[in-house]
This record gives structure tokens, C-alpha cells and sequence, in this order.
């Protein structure tokens, strides 16, 4: 009998909501609290920052975020009540799987983008010194610190060709230069953007000569890449060694071994 009562309320529950907000001016009170909520409140968990990051900067992709990130927590922890209320567990038990579950899949969305972030950086850092030389190219032909990056932004694809088109729209829309390079800076957390920006900043504030900056940025970035390139064959090569020691390496001395084992059975026998 609880069993049934559990299941009705589980369904009816969503039904009621559902009911609700049929109602228009109950959805935008709703809204509207919502908005002030979220502007009073602040982000804990950096939500925002990491959202903005992947390219995700208005209020709606981190509303979306948060209602898939509950929305999967509340309906797989729906799902395992129904399934072991319906198996006949007790509720203690099934009230524990349900809320272990729900927090198992918040955390997984939450390494999800995390996952994101780091493949975006590590985008960005592999692009960077092919950006870096046609920018240095682009301003040595005479053009302006904005025009090679509206060149860039226009005819290169990848996250960092990307990320200088939201500088060329902020440039445009009324901020300083030296203001929206800090802005990317901030918001890419790569040491090696942040090496480039803080240069390209003082360089264009105090009259330095800018090519120069580049092109040291460049060859250092080429460094840097070639680094990763070989610690990353290095890890490749110990995750190789696995199947040669426990799969390979056993096999070939079984092979060797099994006729001396064969003949000393036969014998013994």
C-alpha cells in the first residue's frame, strides 16, 4: 500500500507543477523571482567563470546548464525510487540509492564541463603559435594590432580565432584595446595566454616595439609545444609497456615453456 502511495505522489507531483504553470502570469512572477534570485545570489561554484570560458557567457546557457545539471539528478533519482519501490525494498534503503544517485550524476555533469575546459585549453595552447605567426606576419605587413586580429578572427578557425572575435565585438561596441586583451586573459586560464596578453598590453601602452614581443612569444610557444608533444610520447610510451609486460611478455613464456612442461609430464607419467 506505501508502495502505491509512493508512486502516486511521485507522479502527481509533476502533473501538479505542470498544471501551474499552464497559468502565464504565474510563469513571469516566477521569472522575475528567478531573475532576482539569481542576481542577489552569488555563484558558489564558479559556474559562470567556467561557462564563460567555453564561449557560454549569457544568463540563459547557465539557466540551461542548471536545468539539465537537476533536471537529470531529479529524474535518475525518480527513476531508482520507482524502480525499488516497485522491486519491494524497504524505504530507508531506497531513500539512500536515491539520493546517492542524484548526486552521482550531478557530480558527472559537473566533471562533463570540466572536461570541455580542459579540452578548450588545450585547443587554444596547440593554436597559439600558429596564431601568434600570423599576427606577427599581419603587423609586420603594417596593419594595426585590431585589424590582424579581425583578420585572424575572419579567416582562421579554432577557440582562439574565437576568442579574438569576442575582443574585435567588445573593441567595437566602445572598450579599450588593452581592456579587452585583460578581459580574454582573465577569462582563458592558460599561463601561456596570460604571459601573451600582459606583453601585448605593455607593449601597445608603452610605444615598445610590438613585433618583436611576437615574435619572441612565438618561438617560446614553439617550445612549449614541442615540450608537450614529447612528454605526451613519453606517456605513450609507458602506457605501451602495459600489454608488453602483463599480456606479451606472460604469452611468449607460456608458448616457451609449455613443451619442457609437456615432456615432463609425459615423463612423470
Amino acid at each position: 500500500m506505501m508502495q502505491i502511495v509512493f508512486i502516486s505522489m511521485l507522479f502527481a507531483v509533476p502533473g501538479a507543477f505542470l498544471i501551474a504553470f499552464n497559468d502565464l502570469e504565474t510563469l513571469i512572477e516566477l521569472e522575475k523571482r528567478s531573475r532576482k534570485a539569481l542576481v542577489t545570489s552569488r555563484d558558489r561554484t564558479g559556474i559562470h567563470a567556467r561557462l564563460e570560458e567555453i564561449g557560454k557567457r549569457t544568463e540563459i546557457d547557465y539557466q540551461n546548464f542548471r536545468i539539465r545539471q537537476f533536471g537529470y539528478c531529479a529524474s535518475g533519482s525518480a527513476l531508482i525510487m520507482v524502480l525499488m519501490l516497485v522491486a519491494g525494498k524497504s524505504f530507508f534503503s531506497t531513500l539512500i540509492f536515491t539520493v546517492i544517485a542524484g548526486l552521482l550524476i550531478f557530480v558527472i555533469i559537473d566533471r562533463e564541463l570540466s572536461s570541455q575546459i580542459k579540452k578548450h585549453r588545450e585547443a587554444i595552447e596547440s593554436e597559439f603559435p600558429a596564431i601568434i605567426e600570423m599576427m606577427t606576419l599581419a603587423i609586420a605587413a603594417g596593419e594595426t594590432p585590431m585589424q590582424s586580429m579581425l583578420r585572424i578572427a575572419e579567416s582562421a578557425e579554432g577557440e582562439l580565432s574565437r576568442e579574438f572575435a569576442v575582443v574585435i565585438e567588445e573593441i567595437r561596441a566602445g572598450q579599450p584595446l588593452h581592456v579587452t586583451l585583460d578581459a580574454m586573459g582573465r577569462r582563458v586560464k592558460s599561463v601561456m595566454i596570460r604571459r601573451f596578453v600582459d606583453a601585448v598590453v605593455t607593449a601597445t601602452l608603452r610605444g615598445a616595439p610590438l613585433i618583436e614581443v611576437l615574435t619572441r612569444h612565438a618561438v617560446e610557444a614553439r617550445g612549449n609545444q614541442r615540450n608537450r608533444v614529447l612528454n605526451a610520447a613519453g606517456k605513450a610510451e609507458i602506457s605501451m609497456m602495459i600489454p608488453v609486460v602483463f599480456l606479451i611478455l606472460p604469452i611468449s613464456i607460456l608458448f616457451a615453456l609449455w613443451p619442457s612442461l609437456t615432456n615432463l609430464n609425459l615423463f612423470a607419467s
